[in-house]
C-alpha cells in the first residue's frame, strides 16, 4: 500500500507528500558546511490537513492510531516532528491556523532513510498552504532543520530536509550545505544498466543519542583549533598540515573523514556529469571505509552487507545515513540485484543477525502536492 492509500477517508483541505532519502555519498559533511549528494526515494510520508474551529492542532498517526492534540505546550515523541514545524513557522512570523493533521508513511522508520525529515517537510508544506504563507521551497529546509535541532533536540545537518524538499526524479541533488546552492545532477541508473540495491540492516539507530552529537562536537572543536569557520574550509591539499596541528588522535581521524568525504562528493559529481556511473563505485567503498575506520560509526551488520555485496560483484557499497545501524547502498548491475541480495541475506543468517530487508530504489521527486479523490 502506498502512503496515500493509507490515509483515512474524509475531506481534507490539502494533502502533501515528502519522500525519504538515501545519500549517495557525503556522510557527516552537512553540519560541517560541506557537500552532499542525496536522492529522494519512492517511499513518502503523506500529511493531510484540514482547518479546525477549535484552537490548537491535532495530529493523528495512521501507523499507531494515536492522536496528539497540542496548543503552546512542548510535545514529545513522534508528534514532536509536527509540533516542531508549527513552532518554527510561528517563530518565523507565519500565522499557522488551527488544524487537524493526519500522517501516513511508507518510509521505513529507524533505517537511516530520513523518515523524520519526510514528516517535517510534508507537514510544513501542508501548514504553509493552510496559512497562505509566502515561503519558497528553497527556504524551507533551514526552517525544518531548526525544528529538528531546537524543538526535537536532534543535532542533524540540513541535508535530510533539503533532499526531502528539493530532489527531482532521475537526479541526485548536489547540495552545498553552506550556501544551500543546489544542482540537479542526472543519475539515470536504468540507462546504464545499473541499480542501487538498498539493504536495511535492521540494526536500529537514533540521532538523538550521544554518539552523533559527540562527533559533531568533535568537528566543531577541531574547526576552532584550526581557525576555520567549519571543516569545509580545510581541503585535501591542506589536510596533512591541518592534522599536524591537532594533538588528539580521535579528533584527527574525525577531521580526516570529513575532509576526504567532501572531496569524494566532488569526485562523484564529476563522474556523474561525465556519465561514468560505474566509477562512482570505488568512491562509495572508500567512503564506507572512512566511516568505519576514521569516523567509527558503522556496526557489524552494515560492514557485513558492504563486504558481501563487494564479494558478489557490486561496483561499490557504503552505509548511508547517520550511522550506528541503518542501511547500505550497493551499486550493482541491474541483473545482479537478486543474487547480491540473496548473498547478503545468507551472510546475515550465518552471523546470527536479524534478516535484512532489501529493495531497489530509483531517484524520485521531492515534496509534492497530492490530489486525492474522497
Amino acid at each position: 500500500m502506498t502512503a496515500e492509500s493509507r490515509l483515512p477517508g474524509g475531506r481534507y483541505d490539502t494533502v502533501w507528500a515528502s519522500p525519504g532519502r538515501v545519500n549517495l555519498i557525503g556522510e557527516h559533511t552537512d553540519y560541517n558546511d560541506g557537500f552532499v549528494l542525496p536522492f529522494a526515494l519512492p517511499h513518502s510520508t503523506v500529511v493531510a490537513a484540514r482547518r479546525r474551529a477549535e484552537p490548537g492542532w491535532s495530529v493523528t498517526s495512521e501507523q499507531t492510531g494515536e492522536t496528539v492534540t497540542f496548543h503552546e505546550e512542548k510535545v514529545e515523541g513522534w508528534a514532536a516532528y509536527v509540533a516542531g514545524i508549527v513552532w518554527v513557522l510561528r517563530e518565523a512570523g507565519h500565522e499557522v491556523p488551527p488544524a487537524d493533521l493526519w500522517v501516513a508513511s511508507d518510509v521505513p522508520f529507524g533505517a537511516g532513510l530520513s523518515s523524520s525529515a519526510a514528516i517535517e517537510c510534508a507537514a510544513m508544506a501542508a501548514l504553509v498552504e493552510l496559512a497562505g504563507a509566502d515561503l519558497p521551497m528553497q527556504l524551507r529546509p533551514r526552517l525544518a532543520q531548526r525544528a529538528e535541532n531546537e524543538y526535537v533536540g536532534a543535532p542533524t545537518g540540513v541535508m535530510d530536509q533539503a533532499a526531502s524538499t528539493l530532489c527531482r526524479a532521475g537526479h541526485a541533488l548536489f547540495l552545498d550545505c553552506r550556501s544551500l546552492a543546489t544542482e540537479q545532477v542526472p543519475f539515470d541508473l536504468a540507462e546504464a544498466g545499473l541499480a542501487i540495491l538498498v539493504v536495511d540492516s535492521k540494526a536500529p539507530h537514533a540521532h538523538v543519542t550521544g554518539e552523533y552529537a559527540a562527533r559533531r562536537r568533535s568537528c566543531e572543536d577541531a574547526a576552532k583549533l584550526l581557525g576555520v569557520t567549519a571543516l569545509r574550509d580545510v581541503d585535501v591539499a591542506g589536510l596533512d598540515g591541518a592534522l599536524a596541528q591537532l594533538d588528539d588522535e580521535v579528533m584527527r581521524r574525525r577531521v580526516r573523514h570529513v575532509v576526504t568525504e567532501d572531496q569524494r562528493v566532488l569526485d562523484t559529481v564529476a563522474a556523474l556529469r561525465s556519465g561514468s556511473l560505474r566509477a562512482v563505485g570505488s568512491l562509495m567503498t572508500a567512503s564506507h571505509e572512512s566511516m568505519r575506520d576514521d569516523y567509527e560509526i558503522t556496526v557489524p551488520q552494515v560492514d557485513t552487507a558492504v563486504r558481501v555485496a563487494l564479494e558478489h560483484g557490486a561496483y561499490g557499497a557504503r552505509m548511508t545515513g547517520g550511522g550506528f545501524g541503518g542501511c547500505v547502498l550497493a551499486l550493482v548491475e541491474e541483473d545482479d540485484c537478486g543474487s547480491v541480495a540473496a548473498a547478503v541475506r545468507e551472510a546475515f543468517a550465518a552471523n546470527g543477525f536479524a534478516p535484512p530487508d532489501t529493495f531497489v530504489v530509483t531517484p524520485a521527486e521531492g515534496t509534492r502536492r497530492v490530489s486525492l479523490s474522497r
